[in-house]
């Protein structure tokens, strides 16, 4: 196994998190692209996981917190790491050490870079991005919003431990109408895939559903709503993870108008 950073002839299954293979991931649109493009003038770090005979199995990408959805200072913010776990596609390249390889080389990289320290988020279920699995791996917890877990690593003893941006307000409700609401920062394929559903669902009830978008890759954005990336139906928040059918939003929508 050896470690390399993003090279431009991988940079089309970077874009598709490993997963080129998959037809759902059609639906994410260039999203993901057109955030790595403006990202790297703000330090976005890409590395990638090959094994001996050259496929790519992993990925990790970490860049300062400034511009992270959590609040902190002179640390580095790990979006997120994967390592391709599908037996379709490119095959499943867990249980291997490529996790524990990529998270040990985006920490040196960190600390080249005189970062004070590094921080990672995780959810509390043993699902993705694990937290148990960073704490095995050093990372305190430092912070918490419901199932998301905010761990960090320091590197120096004048670190200052990081914290959520917390939730600021929700998207109004429209008299008349239903409002369906997307925030999109573009750095998560599977968020992109929910706004890109939710966006063509929404044109389906003509005047009687309007859609907006929220661009927080904005970052003044971002903190006046202290939201990244969500759905809403009025006010209420749709649960994105994993990513709803194009079909289950619809019905949520739908049940919405039936109610004007």
């Amino acid at each position: 196994m050896k470690i390399i950073d993003l090279a431009d002839n991988y940079k089309n299954i970077y874009y598709l998190c490993l997963e080129d293979w998959c037809e759902e991931m059609k639906e994410a649109g260039n999203h993901k692209k057109v955030w790595y493009n403006k990202m790297q003038s703000k330090g976005l770090r890409v590395k990638l996981a090959m094994d001996d005979d050259g496929r790519v199995g992993g990925m990790i990408q970490y860049l300062p917190i400034e511009h992270a959805f959590a609040e902190g200072k002179n640390l580095y913010f790990i979006h997120c790491i994967w390592v391709h776990g599908y037996k379709k596609g490119r095959g499943n390249f867990q249980k291997k050490g490529m996790g524990k390889a990529l998270l040990q080389a985006a920490e040196a990289d960190a600390k080249a870079m005189d970062a004070k320290g590094i921080v990672a988020w995780g959810i509390s279920l043993p699902w993705w991005m694990k937290a148990s699995w960073f704490k095995k791996h050093g990372y305190k917890k430092v912070d918490k919003i419901g199932m998301q877990v905010l761990l960090w690593k320091p590197f120096t003893a004048d670190a200052i431990p990081p914290k959520w941006v917390k939730e600021k307000k929700k998207p109004e409700i429209l008299p008349g109408k239903v409002a369906v609401t997307s925030f999109r920062n573009g750095w998560c394929p599977a968020q992109n895939i929910v706004f890109e559903r939710a966006k063509r669902a929404a044109l389906e009830f003509g005047d009687k559903v309007v859609f907006r978008e929220i661009d927080t890759f904005d970052r003044e954005v971002f903190l006046e709503w202290g939201i990244a990336d969500a759905l809403f139906i009025n006010d209420k928040q749709v649960r994105t993870g994993p990513p709803p059918s194009y079909k289950k939003i619809m019905k949520k929508i739908a049940r919405r108008v039936r109610k004007l």
